[in-house]
């Protein structure tokens, strides 16, 4: 039996189109010459993070489905191309009516839809944001994204991953806009902020940091 997404799934869908929409459009300037870079994740090149990028599409799309595999698909040589093949995959995936089931199982554990799909939305965001630092097209994540994202990783960023996988959120003004706010919660410099940039994370693991 399946069903339309439900409401929570709706608004979690709404937030990964938004958020997809945003980093494809920094995925068009990666350029084979630029995967040496650094980027704001400590210890990542770009190529790394492309690499992660799209082992966490893969597994977020798998995800649609109810269950994602533990073992981590092979990443693709043509991997801009295939990054932006398999964001369309994974918002088709979830868009798509869906068994009734909500919960995705990982592993031995069962996870909410809605919060996964919310989950991608920010890490696909959060990445996005980063290949932008390492391109050199430092385009802002838009208000209304990042007010979406910014409760939410509030709620999912526990003291549990500061250091694993993010560093120790940056203080903001009072006056800090939403994107300033959501940066510096996850560990990363806000534009317009002076502090040194350093990196979120240690090497990327193999799989699969669903809230990375």
């Amino acid at each position: 039996m399946t069903r339309a997404p439900s409401p929570a799934l709706s608004g979690a869908v709404e937030l990964l189109e938004r958020s997809l929409g945003y980093t494809r459009v920094l995925l068009v300037d990666v350029t084979p010459d630029q995967l040496d870079r650094s980027t704001p994740c400590a210890g990542w090149t770009l190529g790394q993070l492309l690499a992660h990028m799209e082992d966490a599409l893969d597994a977020f799309t798998e995800a649609a489905v109810g269950r994602v595999e533990v073992d981590p698909v092979p990443p693709t040589e043509t991997r801009v191309d295939a990054l932006q093949e398999k964001a369309c995959a994974l918002l088709g995936a979830w868009a798509a009516p869906r068994p009734v089931s909500r919960d995705v199982a990982v592993g031995d554990l069962d996870l909410d839809g809605p919060l996964l799909v919310a989950t991608a939305a920010l890490e696909i965001t959060l990445h996005g944001w980063d290949v932008g630092q390492a391109t050199g097209r430092r385009t802002r994540i838009p208000d209304d994204l990042a007010r979406g994202l910014l409760p939410l990783a509030q709620h999912v960023i526990d003291e549990s991953d500061r250091g694993p996988r993010f560093a120790d959120p940056r203080p903001t003004p009072p006056v800090a806009a939403a994107d300033q706010r959501l940066l510096a919660w996850t560990g990363r410099v806000p534009p317009r902020m002076t502090e040194p940039l350093v990196g979120n994370r240690a090497e990327p693991p193999t799989r699969r940091g669903l809230a990375s």
